[in-house]
Formats: C-alpha cells, structure tokens, sequence
C-alpha cells in the first residue's frame, strides 16, 4: 500500500532578536551649514578677524565648515589655494609677511600659538601685536590681513590648514621679519624653539626700509 509523506515543513523566519539586542542603525543624518557665520574685528590690530566655527558631533565624531569666501567679503577671493602645513611639538614659523596676499588659518589638529604684529606704517594699528591661540578644541578660524606680519609656535604637534588668495608663486611675495624683535614683545610660550635657517635670518624691523614694508 501506498505511503503517505508527510507536507514539506516551510521554513521559519528567524526570531527576532530581544529588544536589548537589536540592532542599531547608524545615524545616517548629515549636515550641511547654511548659516554665514559672524566675524569678529581684532581689537588690537586692523584688518584681523576670526570667526567661531560651528561644528555638528555625534557618535562618528563632527563635521564642520572651515572656510566660506563671504565671511570675508573685504576680499574677492578669485583665486585660492589651500595649504597644509604640519609641525611638530616647538617649532616657530615665522614672522612672516606679504604685501599682496592675505591668509586665513584653521587648525583642524593639535594646538598652536599664533603671533601677529603690524608692521604697515600707514595704520593705525602699527606696532601693535597680538597673540592668539588656535587648537581643534577652540574651533578658531583667523583672516590676516595684507602687511600683518604672522607666526606660529606649535605648542602640540599641530596640523594648520591655511587658504591664500594668491597662488604660489616661487616666494616673490614672501618676506620676513626677525621672530623674537623685542618691538613687538611676543610670548611664543616655547624655551627651546626649533625654526628654520631661513626664518633665523629675517632681519629685524629697524633694517627694513620704507620700501620694503608692506603699505
């Protein structure tokens, strides 16, 4: 006699897993910064603004915008380049200072003591300096403008990402005034500092003739 077999069992879905234990979905949301943040002049020397950066965090960490050219509207910003610059723990880069160009700096890593000192007989800020910290905690962005002479002392090992609106152009519009010229009366808050050939040799501000500072 004929046997019967029994129906094919289906398949049964997996059970699901107990509330404590599903799964999370990663947080997929992204931000995108529309608000022009605000500047804020220096009160110490003409032309200097930073700007707090607003930064979004969540369990993958932040997101930010760094630059925008109408923060600045001062400038046209035709022409840009961004730069990277890396130092390690006591370096001192600088001063230096430019006649056509204008910088704006953005630490992303580490922590860096920013020095700055006009040096442009017609303003109204000459002489004055500035010292200013920047590091990934504070969210600090700096504009320097034409004729402020600028450095830095890398108080960590430190990342700085800087945009000019000029292109690289073999140094004919890089110049130098001597770090430590007791004018300006900078803390670099560095003992043992370690700088470059080049900058040891700036020369210091009474050498410079009126042709050779910045308008």
């Amino acid at each position: 006699p004929h046997t019967p077999h029994p129906p094919p069992h289906s398949p049964r879905p997996p059970p699901p897993n107990p509330p404590d234990k599903q799964r999370k979905r990663p947080n997929t949301k992204t931000h995108t910064a529309t608000k022009t943040l605000q500047t804020q002049d220096s009160k110490h020397l003409s032309g200097v603004q930073s700007v707090h950066l607003q930064s979004y965090r969540d369990e993958r960490r932040r997101f930010m915008e760094s630059f925008r050219k109408e923060w600045f509207p001062q400038r046209s910003w035709d022409i840009i380049q961004c730069n990277r610059s890396d130092s390690k723990k006591g370096v001192i880069r600088g001063l230096h200072d430019h006649h056509h160009q204008v910088d704006y700096w953005y630490v992303p890593w580490g922590h860096m003591r920013v020095c700055l000192a006009d040096i442009r007989p017609s303003s109204p800020t000459y002489l004055n300096s500035q010292v200013i910290d920047i590091s990934q905690e504070n969210e600090l962005g700096l504009f320097i403008p034409v004729g402020v002479a600028h450095g830095f002392a890398a108080l960590t090992d430190v990342t700085l990402i800087y945009v000019v609106d000029n292109y690289f152009n073999g140094g004919k519009d890089e110049n130098g005034v001597a770090w430590n010229d007791n004018v300006f009366d900078l803390d670099w808050g560095v003992e043992e500092p370690i700088i470059s050939k080049r900058d040891l040799e700036n020369p210091f501000l009474e050498q410079l003739n009126s042709e050779e500072l910045p308008k």
